[in-house]
């Protein structure tokens, strides 16, 4: 008689096995998920929750797996991947939510004596220092929603962690306005190196800390302890690093990084500005941020939006209505951070004063947030509003007149564009600005810049202009 559970038979013997192989806990994260489906001839089908979990299972246990279908079904075992549809699936933990906070293994430093001045004829002690890698593992690439707006970024960042300092994205520069996933997707590459790298050492730092560091190793006399310590990272991870804007720790760093890089390590860096927008940065070190790929993460489309919602609420476990979430997607468009933000809010305020999750209540959430509606700001209503304020038409500001007062309405319009505009690039602002390439709009960021802090009128033309935008 024919056996109609003959797959669900197969696939728990070939669990019994895999769990004596691996860790405890992958095992009940990546294989408890997985139902058996059928199973024709030698070929077994099995159900996955999604495309990143099938991929994940074929990086990180395809021999194990190959090698126990062979062991229980025969040399011919051939495994086939369905993925559940999302309407039907059912609640699965994620990732981050067990696996535990990613460690670096003790390695040894060298030292010198504080009070010493140390020399080429000094030799120094050698001290074990564990590295905190100071990364949340809920921060991983398992909980980060992808979109057209960045996927140029994760699929980089997904590549570097395969391959950390042996690829052609060293360093990888990541920029974009606040709110975007800049620091997600840079935890997320540390913690996917540390899950299949765990010998490496990794270590997330932001721009302002590695400065502040310096400083603190200058007063203590202990810099060489501090550069020695930085020279053991295998995986360097910096965030903000637009914030580092002394001189002297910006000389530190260009040491650090020809070190590393030098030494086949790897480097990945967030900014809110592209590696060419950077002020105050000396021209060796900003050559060398472009030494790999920089990538630009944008503000996310709709659907990318209303996906992000849906996996939140996955992952809290809540269920609220499409209506509901296609609101929000809707009605907060900047930025991750804030669309975020607006569902915990609404899950928080439904739970405290016990009040279903409806469209009502999302509207007074977000009304919080976003405010009345208006119009979204864009470099056209920036256009509108200067040639209003100057009395000038469109087609004259972006003329390539050289007028004094159309040059000026125009630098200002740039000016205002970079500035309250989150994620727009500087070529993207040239390119609607009269065709001007991005060179040109950083001119005429730093111009007006200046022109603010010299030009009581001047500034006073701008201050105005940003009231009649807000208003």
């Amino acid at each position: 008689m024919e056996n109609r559970d003959r797959h669900i038979d197969v696939w728990n013997n070939c669990l019994r096995i895999i769990e004596q192989i691996i860790d405890p806990q992958k095992f009940n994260t990546w294989f408890r998920p997985i139902k058996p489906v059928s199973m024709v001839d030698s070929t077994l089908s099995v159900e996955v929750p999604s495309d990143f979990f099938r991929e994940y299972l074929e990086d990180a246990f395809l021999d194990i797996i190959k090698k126990t279908l062979k062991r229980v079904i025969g040399a011919d075992a051939r495994l086939v991947y369905q993925v559940r549809p999302v309407s039907v699936e059912p609640a699965m933990k994620f990732p981050a939510a067990t696996v535990g906070t990613p460690v670096n293994k003790t390695v040894a430093v060298s030292t010198y004596n504080p009070a010493a001045n140390p020399s080429a004829m000094v030799f120094p002690g050698v001290q074990k220092v564990q590295i905190n890698p100071r990364l949340n593992p809920a921060y991983c690439f398992a909980n980060l929603v992808e979109g057209e707006c960045n996927k140029l970024g994760i699929s980089a960042g997904f590549n570097i962690s395969r391959a950390p300092g042996k690829n052609s994205f060293n360093p990888l520069f990541i920029f974009a306005g606040p709110g975007l996933g800049k620091t997600h997707l840079l935890q997320a590459i540390g913690i996917e190196v540390k899950e299949r790298f765990p010998d490496l050492v990794v270590l997330y730092v932001t721009g302002n800390e590695f400065q502040t560091q310096y400083v603190d190793a200058v007063m203590g006399n202990k810099l060489t302890d501090f550069m020695a310590y930085y020279m053991r990272i295998d995986v360097l991870l910096v965030d903000d690093i637009h914030e580092m804007q002394g001189r002297a720790s910006q000389n530190a760093f260009f040491n650090v990084f020809n070190h590393l890089h030098h030494s086949g390590k790897q480097l990945v860096f967030t900014s809110d500005r592209a590696p060419v927008e950077l002020q105050n940065f000396e021209e060796r070190l900003l050559s060398r941020f472009k030494w790999g790929l920089s990538v630009e993460l944008h503000k996310p489309e709709y659907e990318t939006r209303l996906e992000m919602l849906r996996a939140r609420c996955f992952r809290e476990g809540v269920e609220i209505r499409e209506e509901v979430l296609e609101f929000l997607a809707s009605r907060i468009k900047t930025n991750f951070r804030e669309l975020e933000g607006a569902l915990i809010s609404l899950i928080a305020h439904a739970t405290l004063i016990r009040k279903d999750i409806d469209l009502s209540l999302a509207e007074g959430i977000t009304e919080k947030i976003v405010g009345q509606e208006q119009s979204e700001l864009t470099i056209d209503r920036i256009e509108k509003t200067v040639c209003d304020y100057f009395n000038i038409t469109k087609d004259a500001l972006l003329s390539t007149s050289r007028k004094r007062n159309i040059v000026q309405a125009r630098q200002i319009a740039m000016y205002l564009s970079r500035n309250h505009i989150a994620g727009c690039s500087l070529s993207t602002i040239g390119a609607e600005l009269g065709g001007k390439d991005h060179a040109t709009v950083l001119h005429a960021c730093m111009t007006v810049s200046d022109l603010m802090s010299t030009s009581r009128t001047f500034k006073q033309y701008v201050v105005e202009i940003e009231k009649m935008l807000v208003s």
